[in-house]
């Protein structure tokens, strides 16, 4: 399909235009509160979040007989909030590890919270059914009002966050100094939480309860390999994420029988994995780079400290070397003679002949401060 007809459909296409921008908007949302997440090191607390919301979702419905997206997110983001509850209370009041606890409220939560779908799908009432939908998400049925719904709370917990900019920032960062500058963390601490549950009930009819901590998850880890700054950190993880969303939105609406949340998923990994291979600093390839580049130049400066060690052993500060020398007293270095070039082009070293080799006048006022530097403890 061509880019023109993608755009098109993109724009005017009723069910494409509708899930795309549901998708964006959890994007954004998860990925901006993602990214306190990840510098908290709380990135799994989105993955236990996501989980425990299943009974509530399913209680929601058995209380209302009504599938109506505000009603379920209700009872989403108060059993994610529950659980979140027990998780801290489990860490504060038993010597149970934060991971153990994470783990132990997860299972109990989706375990509950199958067993109710296992009975509500039993029950002799048509309006359960779709519920099961919840677990992997199924953004193809996104309504407008869904997506009016989305933008809602999203744009809630996005307001939140920039009311209390500043305190989040010291929350993540240095929670101790906020508590002496008389700040009340626990309840900021609380708060934050609470919009993470927003930014992960919000997408549970999109992308399910089993995928959606990796909406949270995903876009900070790509966002914090470009950057050290909290804002930029935010913001990247925001468009990281809508890029996702409506990235996974067009390629499940081009290629039949693909899931859209999956897809999505799929997305946001692949985001992640460019990041790790190209965002500059931080990124394999340029560490892989860097390395190269400061082991040739190592190498250059072990072979021009050779030189002007074995030239001080003459009278003449100009006697050349030869390759063979070089090699015997750099024996870890299989690339002296591409030192040699290097050194060459430099203006450096020179080769008086065949496999010989000396120093110029710049080259031994180079190694003259080399020596100086090894030797200044």
């Amino acid at each position: 399909m061509a880019i023109w007809q993608i755009l098109h459909n993109l724009f005017f296409d009723y069910t494409l235009r509708t899930v795309a921008l549901g998708a964006s908007a959890l994007g954004v949302v998860s990925g901006a509160l993602g990214a306190y997440a990840l510098l908290r090191r709380q990135s799994l607390l989105g993955d236990a979040i996501s989980h425990a919301a299943l009974p509530g979702v399913v209680l929601a419905f058995l209380i209302t007989r009504s599938k109506i997206p505000l009603a379920l997110m209700i009872g989403a983001g108060l059993a994610g909030w529950l659980a979140t509850l027990w998780m801290m209370s489990i860490i504060k009041n038993t010597r149970i590890k934060e991971d153990s606890a994470l783990g132990l409220v997860l299972s109990v939560f989706f375990g509950f919270g199958l067993m109710l779908l296992t009975f509500t799908q039993r029950l002799p009432d048509a309006r359960q059914a779709g519920l099961d939908h919840f677990l992997f998400g199924q953004a193809a049925a996104l309504l407008v009002s869904d997506v009016i719904s989305m933008m809602a709370l999203g744009g809630l917990a996005l307001l939140l966050l920039g009311l209390f900019w500043k305190e989040f920032k010291l929350l993540s960062f240095d929670q101790d100094f906020g508590a002496s500058l008389g700040f009340p963390m626990g309840v900021l601490n609380g708060i934050l939480t609470t919009l993470l549950v927003i930014a992960i009930v919000i997408g549970l009819q999109a992308v399910g309860v089993v995928l959606m901590s990796a909406m949270v998850v995903a876009p900070a880890a790509a966002a914090r390999q470009w950057t050290n700054r909290l804002g930029v950190m935010v913001l990247l993880s925001s468009i990281f994420g809508a890029a996702a969303g409506v990235s996974g939105a067009v390629i499940s609406s081009t290629a039949g029988g693909l899931s859209t949340g999956p897809t999505v998923v799929l997305c946001a990994s692949a985001i992640v994995l460019f990041s790790l291979l190209l965002a500059p600093n931080r990124g394999l390839l340029w560490n892989w780079m860097r390395q190269q580049r400061n082991r040739r130049r190592l190498g250059m400066e072990l072979v021009l400290l050779d030189l002007y060690h074995m030239a001080g052993q003459h009278e003449d500060p100009e006697h050349a070397h030869s390759l063979a020398a070089l090699r015997a007293v750099n024996p870890g270095n299989a690339g002296v003679p591409a030192s040699l070039r290097a050194l060459e082009r430099r203006g450096l070293a020179r080769q008086q002949a065949p496999g010989m080799w000396q120093l110029t006048a710049e080259g031994r006022m180079e190694a003259e401060r080399l020596s100086r530097e090894q030797a200044t403890p």
